[in-house]
């Protein structure tokens, strides 16, 4: 009878995550999926077409360039962005005099909105009205103002992983940190009267250790990066020539734009397949390099 009501409370503890994952998780991906296989306009009835939507994005030549792009981006922004964060982690691990403004200081930037660190960083980096050109010129580093929004491929790019990193960098500091500061202290004190050097310490003890949460770091890093949208609709637009256009602003265009809901829902249910699949394999490979 108690396990018949502790089971009753545990359920009904349940009911509220579970309506609300149904409602907003579970009913809009059977939607997505329902239009998936659907001509649906965004005003009219819907008709059936399947295959079409997902075999035109064979022929999608934008998809293409930005599925590169995306890809590419988000190599870049992973190690850039781990190597900052785990820098920033290991230079604020050991409590010392003035280690927590430094701390505070690191995680500040994740306190400001994307929307509005994307309109700071183009205002920043405007050829015409920020202060980084003249800054850079006035140090020798540049002869004339630099579009660094749309004056090329690279400077987009470069921009953007400028301003993920900024605004990110503090937040996974935070994770990696949470991870450092597990690592019993006996560990590394052991290890320094074996006579183990401060390189063999991080290379034998804090690398295994914080495996865990590297993982889980690495997997949220390139999750956003192949979900990213925002950062690349307020600053370049997808330009310059469609050359930073990522998946996510290809299916807005494609719904928003060309009002094609239903070839926006086969690209979405694809990229969610490659999520999936990525996610399922980087935990598989921790779970078996842990066991």
């Amino acid at each position: 009878m108690r396990n018949r009501r502790k089971s009753a409370v545990g359920a009904a503890y349940a009911v509220p995550t579970a309506v609300v994952v149904t409602l907003f998780f579970l009913i809009p991906l059977g939607l997505v999926a329902v239009m998936s296989v659907d001509h649906w306009p965004l005003l009219g009835h819907a008709t059936p077409n399947f295959p079409a939507n997902y075999t035109d994005m064979a022929d999608n030549t934008l998809l293409h360039q930005a599925v590169f792009f995306t890809l590419k981006y988000t190599v870049v922004i992973t190690v850039v962005l781990f190597a900052v964060a785990f820098g920033l982690a290991l230079l604020v691990q050991n409590p010392q005099p003035g280690v927590g403004a430094l701390r505070t200081a690191f995680f500040l930037p994740t306190a400001v909105g994307f929307a509005t660190a994307s309109l700071l960083f183009l205002g920043m980096l405007s050829n015409e009205i920020g202060p980084v050109n003249p800054l850079l010129k006035d140090f020798g580093l540049i002869d004339k103002p630099v579009d660094w929004i749309t004056g090329s491929p690279g400077t987009a790019l470069t921009s953007t992983v400028g301003l993920v990193t900024w605004r990110f960098a503090g937040f996974n500091m935070l994770i990696l940190l949470t991870g450092l500061q597990a690592i019993p202290t006996e560990i590394y004190e052991a290890a320094r009267v074996d006579g183990a050097s401060a390189w063999q310490s991080f290379r034998r003890i804090t690398l295994p250790l914080m495996r865990p949460t590297i993982a889980l770091v690495l997997i949220m890093m390139i999750t956003g990066s192949l979900l990213a949208f925002d950062q690349f609709y307020i600053m370049t637009q997808g330009g310059p020539d469609n050359s930073t256009t990522s998946v996510v602003m290809v299916i807005v265009r494609q719904a928003f734009v060309k009002f094609n809901l239903g070839s926006a829902a086969a690209v979405s249910v694809a990229a969610l397949g490659v999520l999936i699949v990525l996610n399922v394999f980087q935990l598989s490979v921790l779970r078996r390099r842990d066991s």
